[in-house]
């Protein structure tokens, strides 16, 4: 099994980062359509019409605001991300963690560089609020 992990260091309170994590509203700007609520066992989906993508997800955790886990089956993937969260003056600590992969192929590393990318869009977004 592969995984990786990512960190992320955002100029804005936890509290703004969490919201952008948990609320389908935001989510939408940053990563894609979605029917997301933060409730544990609550299955919903990311959408992107243009690509003809679907990905199932189901909430695992749900620790506002530090930790927030759920599933990502897409095409020929069935994985984890987690998100765990921690601030210190004023800026927080973004950590994520993609685990389940079968090998570190292209799924793998498009899965890494979309979450790099997702993530800068993330920090746009804030900065805007």
């Amino acid at each position: 099994m592969a995984e990786f992990s990512l960190d992320f260091q955002i100029n804005s309170s936890i509290n703004k980062v969490w919201n952008a994590l948990t609320n389908s509203d935001n989510l939408a700007k940053w990563i894609m359509e979605n029917n997301f609520k933060p409730i544990v066992g609550e299955k919903y989906q990311f959408r992107n019409d243009q690509w003809n993508l679907i990905v199932d997800c189901e909430v695992l955790v749900v620790e506002e605001p530090y930790k927030l886990s759920y599933t990502w089956v897409g095409g020929p993937i069935n994985t984890v991300v987690t998100w765990t969260l921690k601030e210190e003056d004023g800026t927080t600590y973004l950590h994520l963690e993609h685990t389940g992969f079968e090998e570190e192929d292209q799924a793998f590393n498009g899965a890494k560089y979309g979450w790099v990318n997702m993530v800068e869009q993330l920090k746009t977004m804030l900065n805007e609020m």
